[in-house]
């Protein structure tokens, strides 16, 4: 337990991984507001998240973009810091809609920013990604690595870390860390929450599970002739749980003003071919392939050299590819169809308010229930 607690806003909280972020955060004592539109996540999650703690964390239904109703959470709730995990993901998707991808990605995080520094609130941990490296000149890939981008999502995201340096720069008292992911995968341990993905995944993972549970006839294989042993794409597969872990310990070394940037990943690299069989050993299931030709922007090899996560943040991964697939799998079983058609009472409860253990003091704020400015409600 930490011995001087945040209580952090976590925006995108209901998400895959904001929502092991959470439960991350007050397993190590922090206090956690979850503030989501739930326009790519399900609200079940939030009551799950107090099943796993034994505390359900405060829920505030707003955009990223709303700067007022940011502000009043911040004010509201008290908050002394910020994990920034809403924004769009699909890398193919920002190709067929960019404008939604900017607008969203780069102009939420500005009005973030613009909320915290209104509150006074000045540490934040912001969630990049290894997508700001573009392709390899040199690997493992070092956070030195020349930043550049192939995807309007990537863009955006080198963008929003460019505004957060240059805004360090006028404002040296905030303390900030950019953490660039490599591959999340996995889920948590319980099956009760995990990675739920709206229409067809874009990442590797669910589309496995999804074909090892029947739910897809087969796995497409983008690319097979790459400079690899087995002719698939190499990439940094991270545990989810590892990766929260390097969330809390980048909140925890944020003592003093500083802007920092870390890759969080494991430092090895598996091929698809690898994870493939690595998900067909643990789940029982044969995953039936289909060859196709590579995908544009995609590289062949990609993974972290770790070195500063170890030295700044006392952190690495620790959990290996079975750990990953098990979890994945345990989390696809139990919930067959991700959160949508189980518990539909649980979740008429959870907005309703009425979810909450008795002995907690829960504050959901959605615009139905909106009787204040906030639209709090205390249970």
């Amino acid at each position: 337990m930490c011995e001087h607690p945040y209580t952090v806003l976590v925006t995108g909280g209901a998400g895959f991984i904001g929502s092991h972020a959470c439960i991350a955060l007050q397993e190590a004592g922090h206090h956690v507001v979850i503030y989501d539109n739930l326009s790519t996540s399900h609200p079940l999650v939030i009551e799950r998240i107090g099943e796993i703690t034994g505390r359900v964390p405060i829920f505030v239904q707003g955009d990223i973009q709303d700067r007022a109703r940011l502000e009043a959470t911040l004010a509201a709730c008290h908050c002394n810091a910020v994990m920034h995990f809403a924004g769009l993901k699909s890398v193919s998707e920002s190709v067929d809609q960019p404008l939604s991808y900017y607008e969203n990605n780069v102009m939420g995080s500005l009005v973030l920013l613009q909320a915290m520094a209104s509150i006074g609130v000045r540490t934040l941990v912001f969630s990049s990604s290894a997508t700001v490296y573009g392709i390899p000149q040199e690997l493992p890939l070092k956070e030195d690595h020349p930043l550049s981008a192939t995807t309007p999502y990537g863009r955006t995201k080198i963008i929003v870390e460019e505004m957060l340096r240059e805004h360090f720069n006028t404002c040296p008292d905030w303390r900030i860390a950019i953490l660039r992911y490599f591959n999340p995968v996995g889920a948590h341990e319980s099956g009760l929450i995990g990675e739920d993905p709206q229409g067809k995944p874009n990442n590797l993972m669910p589309l496995i599970s999804q074909v090892a549970s029947g739910k897809r006839p087969h796995l497409n294989v983008w690319g097979n002739d790459y400079p690899t042993p087995d002719g698939t794409g190499i990439r940094d597969y991270i545990h989810v749980l590892d990766l929260v872990q390097g969330h809390v310990s980048a909140l925890n070394h944020l003592n003093d003003p500083q802007c920092i940037e870390v890759n969080l990943g494991t430092g090895r690299g598996h091929s698809v071919l690898e994870m493939v069989r690595a998900f067909e050993r643990i789940s029982g299931q044969t995953i039936p392939l289909e060859r196709a030709p590579r995908r544009d922007g995609d590289v062949s090899s990609c993974y972290a050299d770790t070195q500063r996560a170890l030295d700044l943040l006392d952190w690495r991964a620790q959990r290996d590819i079975d750990e990953m697939c098990r979890d994945a799998w345990n989390w696809q079983v139990s919930n067959p169809y991700g959160y949508s058609k189980k518990d539909e009472h649980s979740v008429a409860q959870l907005l309703a308010g009425e979810a909450c253990a008795p002995d907690s003091l829960v504050e959901f704020i959605t615009p139905e229930r909106a009787s204040s400015p906030l639209g709090f409600q205390s249970v």
